[in-house]
């Protein structure tokens, strides 16, 4: 959570959009226009709708209510905070409208997770907004763009994780070993790996006890599609920690690239006796046939989306397992869960889906 970091900033937002960027906290990431009156070539605004002079807040998509307790400190005669812990999808022009009408009064909206798009017919129709703040910083779900033309800044705290709990100083998620996703990834992998909820469904749902033999991960290979921070994250503990081969595909790495990102994780780029390197590069086919476990780390991008489909998931093996703790359009959802119901692989973990929002 990063409520914390960006308390400061929302009781500035009835100040210039200018003097809210300077109480914003050190480590946030923004994206910071001048202020200007709310323009939009697609939208007509009501000059005359305007919001009341106490600022308010709200927080949306926030299904377990986790932000509450960080704005206990905020007196209300100084912040107006409503939080909605369910999601609107704009899939028709109703929903759409249903959005609109939720968010139109709002000075600031706190975003969680980019479960709600901002793209720039939504901001066009959101004329009190100046300050939007999130939890990330890739921004897939957001209009950067319209937001600067629009006057509206767009704040981030990333890199400190959940905030909410006490203990020792946290290290910095920003470096992928103890990213959230990582953890993730393999809450996904063993599972399907170790039949966890395949069996635990068997005993609630009938007299059987297990639906079929466990499959054990070492001297197994990992192929993984991304080397980034992340997906280098994951390798290393498929490495390390499970003896696993890892292989990897990009359409730009290199095996370079690939050695750097071991060395970056404390790990030898030649130590691995099976393969010869710690990480290994191969082309896109080798990868997913020979892959046992799949794992996606690609930033979601017209070029990007449906990089999975029907193609590489014929290529993979029966006893193979497919993990997507990225968006979820990456792979063609129709030929996933094809691929799926056929049973052509063991089993497949997805992180979302493509109708973001939905459940």
């Amino acid at each position: 959570m990063f409520w914390i970091h960006i308390t400061v900033s929302i009781l500035s937002v009835e100040a210039s959009t200018t003097q809210a960027q300077s109480h914003v906290s050190k480590n946030a990431v923004q994206n910071v226009p001048p202020f200007h009156p709310r323009t939009c070539k697609t939208q007509h605004h009501d000059p005359h709708y305007v919001s009341a002079e106490k600022p308010s807040l709200a927080t949306i998509d926030d299904y377990l209510d986790t932000s509450t307790p960080h704005f206990t400190q905020i007196s209300s005669s100084q912040l107006q905070i409503t939080t909605f812990k369910n999601t609107i999808v704009p899939t028709s022009d109703a929903e759409t409208a249903r959005l609109v009408e939720r968010l139109r009064p709002f000075d600031v909206i706190s975003t969680i997770s980019e479960r709600t798009a901002f793209p720039v017919s939504l901001l066009c129709q959101l004329p009190n907004l100046k300050l939007l703040l999130a939890t990330g910083t890739q921004f897939e779900m957001f209009d950067l763009k319209a937001a600067k033309e629009l006057g509206i800044t767009v704040v981030a705290a990333p890199g400190l994780g959940r905030t909410d709990q006490s203990g020792p100083t946290k290290p910095n998620i920003k470096k992928g070993s103890v990213h959230p996703t990582m953890q993730h990834t393999w809450a996904l992998i063993l599972p399907l790996a170790r039949n966890i909820a395949a069996d635990d469904a068997v005993m609630k749902n009938s007299s059987g006890w297990q639906s079929r033999l466990a499959i054990g991960l070492p001297g197994l290979t990992l192929g993984v599609v991304g080397l980034e921070r992340l997906g280098a994250a994951v390798a290393r503990v498929g490495h390390l920690a499970f003896g696993m081969n890892v292989i990897c595909w990009s359409e730009n790495l290199t095996q370079e690239k690939a050695d750097q990102m071991a060395v970056a994780g404390g790990l030898s780029p030649d130590d691995n006796l099976d393969c010869g390197k710690t990480f290994r590069v191969v082309g896109k086919q080798e990868l997913f046939r020979t892959a046992d476990v799949v794992s996606l780390y690609y930033v979601l991008s017209e070029r990007s989306s449906g990089i999975v489909g029907t193609t590489e998931l014929d290529q993979m093996k029966p006893s193979s397992i497919l993990v997507n703790p990225s968006r979820g359009p990456l792979i063609d959802q129709d030929a996933l869960l094809d691929t799926v119901e056929r049973r052509k692989i063991r089993g497949a973990g997805q992180d979302s889906w493509t109708r973001v929002g939905c459940l």
